[in-house]
Parts: structure tokens; sequence; C-alpha cells
């Protein structure tokens, strides 16, 4: 059991990459569709409003932390299905 976890770390680390990927393209198309701008604002931009820097804030770390969430348990289920340990 112990091996699986181990053997897990570089599998989750790849995973947790490809999970910002996809929550990053995820988030641009979002945005697109919510504010009609194909630039998301940075807590730094002079020319954007509070409304905006918080909206977007707050669409992202939403998008992320659900998108970080499906692609960790699909891992973990994946592991469970080859090896019949869960790496958790």
């Amino acid at each position: 059991m112990k091996a699986v976890k181990i053997a897990y770390k570089p599998v989750g680390m790849v995973l947790g990459a490809v999970s910002g990927l996809i929550a990053g393209a995820v988030f641009k198309q979002t945005w697109k569709v919510v504010e009609g701008d194909d630039d998301a604002p940075d807590a730094t931009d002079e020319d954007r409003s509070w409304r905006q820097i918080l909206l977007a804030a707050a669409i992202q770390g939403a998008i992320y932390a659900v998108v970080k969430a499906a692609v960790d348990r699909s891992g973990a289920v994946a592991t469970r299905r080859l090896t019949g340990t869960w790496p958790g």
C-alpha cells in the first residue's frame, strides 16, 4: 500500500499541472462569456474596477478548485482500478 502512495506522487504532480492547464483554458472561455473580453484582469490592472478584479478572482478560483478536484479524483480512481489500492 505504501508503494502505491510513493509511486502515485509523480503522477499526482503531472495531474496537478494538467489540471492547471485545463482550468486556465476553461477560465479564459468563461471570462469571455461573463465580460465579453478576451483578457481577464490582474489585481494590479489600474484600468479595471474592483468588481471586475474580484469577480475574475472568484470565478478563476472556483473553476480551478472544481477542475483540480475532478482531475485528482479521476487519477485516484484510475490508480485503484490499475492497482487495487487507493493512493490517498
